[in-house]
């Protein structure tokens, strides 16, 4: 059994607070960090909602963090939209301003500026370009990706298998060697331990290519 060793949670807290003030789209003056066995905390406040997706994406990318939570608030001046306005301007963006998600296959629902996503799609790169086109959006607090992903009939459980542990093979031949898939029914498993969050989440996005999916949980650890 692989034994899970974890960076001292005042280092891993050091290097967040690095790597926020590294990133350049981020304030990190305004984010509070605190990390207790790899988990991430970020709290405080952003001027925008892309600010918030780039700090986290920056804590994620440390060397010991295994799970960031995020608690950071969305500041909103004077003269924001309100919600109708966001739903209005969102509704547009899929009407006319993206082609990566099927026309009329997304509903939109705005409370307090946090944009809701509902609909169903039949690939998970459609259902992250959903999210993606209405993130950007100015004035939203935040997104809720409630869209799900069509079943797929006909597609056996075992070749989807299969075809995750020949692309886990294309792209890092050690994942293989590390990372174990299970799939019921469209539903994905992954467990095992792999030295980076880096890995973990490449062994998830490779999951997420193959057709059938509809669900991804990873279960993989950190053991470096």
């Amino acid at each position: 059994m692989t034994q899970i060793q974890h960076r001292p949670d005042h280092h891993v807290k050091s290097a967040v607070t690095d790597e926020l003030a590294w990133t350049p789209s981020v304030n990190a003056e305004e984010i509070g960090v605190t990390v207790a066995t790899g988990v991430a905390t970020l709290s405080g406040h952003v001027g925008t909602y892309p600010e918030k997706e780039e700090a986290l994406r920056a804590a994620a990318r440390v060397h010991g963090v295994t799970t960031t939570v995020d608690k950071i608030l969305v500041r909103h001046g004077h003269g924001a939209p309100e919600d109708v306005d966001l739903a209005r301007e969102a509704m547009i963006v899929f009407d006319r301003r993206t082609v990566l998600v099927p026309k009329d296959s997304v509903q939109v629902d705005v409370r307090d500026r946090v944009i809701t996503l509902r609909g169903s799609v039949d690939w998970h790169h459609q259902r992250e370009a959903a999210r993606q086109a209405v993130a950007a959006l100015p004035g939203i607090g935040g997104v809720r990706n409630l869209i799900t992903l069509r079943p797929s009939p006909g597609v056996p459980s075992a070749e989807i298998k299969t075809k995750i542990v020949a692309a886990l093979a294309r792209h890092a031949p050690a994942l293989t060697q590390h990372v174990e898939v299970g799939v019921d029914d469209g539903q994905v498993t992954l467990t095992g331990a792999v030295p980076t969050p880096a890995e973990r989440r490449s062994a998830e996005r490779t999951a997420w290519f193959a057709r059938g999916v509809t669900a991804v949980d990873n279960q993989v650890e950190i053991s470096g």
